[in-house]
């Protein structure tokens, strides 16, 4: 039986810095996927920018998401490790811990922004398909690698898709972070609804964690506050259902927490496969605006409703907090870095809006009307500037309706963007 999907293995070495090419560099991983009866075409180049940020790409499986199998009718896919991740030279806490000083693993850090995975991405172009333009499909914050890629280089793309991922051009932190707890808010409220049983759960675990001393396998203890941060799966399509099943067998009696929750919880919260998501999660915002200074930290303090002796507990979604870097141990090697890059004020703009209002580039969106993650109202005030920019909004699916609708957000997006929807 002829295997799904024909994969080829690339590694290129880039520079670090893009602005000294002669200095150090680090490989970055792409793996080439086409369909077995379609490899020796000369097929179109479809370049995908994962999530995150500090994702890795998806591997190809018979689990593989339906996507890629409708992009492999027409396209040759490339899978970006971005720098920093899965097979790209990764910044692991293991990696992390050997630096010499915080100061310098900050100035390595900054090197890890959506300017120089675009760079890179640029480098791979030329390697692959000569001065050849090639699409791309960005997911969530390959979205806004997408708009950094249209603001600085153009000329490499022939078409964007974006799911669930156009940033505000020019909204800072402070803005972002306002707008996302009232919607973390009313989304915890809605799984109470669906769950009411789960209000008493959630604060009896919450009780008996402030009460005892009670220690993840990786020797963490498990606070409320880190309790708190399992809402960030709330903004997916299936997770209201893994809460609850999380939460349903999360007691063992009225006085221990099971061994089942416990490892769980130390998996969906200890960034053990991607610290430079918590690393580089406020840097996005940065740009020459002053310091984003733990700016979702700064607007949680300033909410009643999310205090931890709240009725009934709020959980917490997309944000990072300086007591994580203290209190994970896949994130403590970042913790002194983390809080320089907190501090840094002379980010450089991620985004050219000029160019973005004159870009004749099609690119095609979808924003998800109740997305958790991604403001729906700054993705569409960002869409109004854009030339040659179509928006399909929905509220059929949540934040990751690429992976979890087939092939049909692909099948429309590509659609849009060559003027068939």
């Amino acid at each position: 039986m002829n295997p799904a999907y024909a994969t080829v293995d690339h590694v290129f070495t880039v520079p670090l810095d893009h602005a000294a090419p002669d200095g150090p560099t680090l490989q970055v991983f792409a793996r080439e996927v086409a369909d077995p009866s379609r490899a020796h075409e000369d097929l179109p180049w479809l370049l995908f920018l994962q999530g995150g940020p500090g994702g890795k790409s998806p591997r190809p499986s018979g689990t593989s998401p339906g996507w890629l199998a409708h992009a492999v009718k027409t396209h040759r896919v490339l899978l970006l490790d971005q720098r920093g991740t899965g097979r790209s030279t990764p910044l692991t806490a293991r990696a992390a811990a050997r630096f010499p000083d915080p100061a310098r693993l900050a100035a390595h850090l900054a090197h890890f922004r959506a300017d120089a995975i675009v760079a890179d991405a640029e480098l791979i172009r030329r390697a692959l398909c000569g001065d050849r333009p090639w699409e791309t499909l960005g997911q969530s914050y390959g979205g806004f690698l997408t708009l950094t890629y249209l603001s600085r280089a153009p000329e490499g793309l022939a078409a964007c898709h974006v799911a669930g991922g156009l940033p505000g051009l020019t909204a800072t932190a402070d803005e972002v972070y306002a707008r996302t707890f009232p919607r973390v808010r009313d989304r915890v409220r809605e799984f109470y609804a669906r769950y009411p049983d789960d209000a008493g759960r959630l604060r009896r675990v919450a009780d008996l964690l402030a009460a005892q001393d009670v220690r993840l396998p990786d020797g963490d203890r498990l606070t409320v506050r880190r309790l708190r941060t399992l809402g960030l799966v709330l903004g997916m399509g299936d997770g209201f259902e893994r809460l609850h099943a999380l939460l349903d067998e999360a007691m063992d009696g009225d006085a221990a927490l099971t061994d089942t929750f416990l490892y769980q919880v130390m998996a969906l919260t200890g960034f053990i496969d991607n610290p430079l998501y918590a690393v580089l999660q406020e840097t996005l915002y940065g740009q020459g605006a002053g310091p984003t200074g733990w700016a979702a930290a700064r607007t949680h303090s300033a909410l009643p409703e999310f205090a931890e002796d709240a009725d009934p507990l709020l959980l917490t979604g997309e944000m990072i907090y300086p007591w994580m870097f203290e209190e994970i141990r896949g994130l403590r090697p970042f913790e002194e870095a983390a809080a320089r890059l907190a501090e840094r004020t002379d980010w450089p703009p991620l985004y050219d809006p000029a160019r973005l209002a004159a870009n004749t580039v099609p690119l095609a969106a979808v924003v998800y009307h109740d997305d958790m993650y991604v403001d729906a109202g700054l993705s569409l005030d960002t869409a109004r500037t854009i030339g040659a920019a179509r928006v399909w909004v929905t509220n059929e699916w949540e934040h990751d309706g690429l992976a979890a609708s087939g092939d049909r957000v692909l099948a429309r997006l590509m659609d849009l963007a060559t003027g068939r929807a």
